[in-house]
């Protein structure tokens, strides 16, 4: 049985007839130029945006379960986020373990420590960099032990190293829980670390497989609207406009 099963999901307007299937273990990289439906195709998934059709996770409608039956199960990291309060690093990663009702402060710590924040935890959030901020929003969403874990940007503002320790650690995700579903720009990043590749322009699917089935010339042309060379063989793979 497939993990992760989406039938003819649309947004009014923003996203037409999307279906697809995600396998247990695997990391899907969703791509595209900006304004593509990306963001939507993850607020769908995340239950925040209201969609027709149907997501199935093991079988079961996702619609049908209650709020805090489908925040265990997806974990969802916005593009953007900021603190309304004063809360200091810890207290934010803490936030995560609201869908289980408790404070597991093992959990809490392993999360801090997996998302490289633990340095910060008495620090008030806002005082942090928005790349050092980034890290802490994907703690809490670690925090809750997600079995999909959704990411919208998630190294968009992060330096060199930490892009990859993040690539590494969402990929790492998918095998130790479930699956983990990201929207990314950098098509290197998502040849090299992803396994699946869903690829959207103006809110429809143009491709969707193994990087090599859609990470072809001829695709990304039509969703960017340029020539691009494509070399997948180099290491790391190389996407560049012509």
């Amino acid at each position: 049985m497939d993990l992760i099963q989406v039938e003819n999901l649309s947004v009014s307007g923003r996203l037409q007839p999307i279906s697809f299937t995600l396998k247990r273990g695997e990391m899907l990289g969703v791509i595209g130029p900006n304004g593509a439906g990306k963001s939507t195709l993850l607020q769908c998934l995340a239950g925040i945006q209201p969609y027709s059709g149907r997501i199935e996770f093991e079988g079961r409608n996702l619609a049908e379960l209650k709020q805090r039956q489908r925040a265990r199960l997806f974990g969802y990291l916005p593009q953007a986020q900021q603190s309304a309060w004063a809360l200091r690093v810890e207290d934010v990663v803490a936030l995560g373990r609201l869908p289980w009702g408790d404070e597991d402060t093992q959990k809490i710590e392993a999360a801090m420590r997996l998302a490289d924040v633990t340095q910060w935890r008495k620090r008030p959030v806002a005082q942090l960099s928005g790349g050092e901020q980034a890290r802490v929003w994907l703690a809490r969403v670690l925090a809750g032990e997600p079995n999909v874990l959704l990411a919208d940007e998630p190294i968009a503002s992060l330096d060199l190293k930490h892009q990859r320790t993040i690539m590494e650690l969402l990929r790492s995700h998918s095998h130790w829980q479930q699956a983990t579903i990201l929207s990314l720009h950098d098509l290197s990043l998502a040849a090299r670390y992803c396994d699946k590749l869903c690829l959207m322009a103006e809110g429809r699917l143009l491709a969707f497989g193994s990087a090599a089935e859609v990470l072809t010339p001829e695709h990304l042309s039509l969703a960017f609207g340029v020539d691009v060379h494509v070399d997948l063989d180099s290491q790391p793979p190389i996407i560049l406009p012509r």
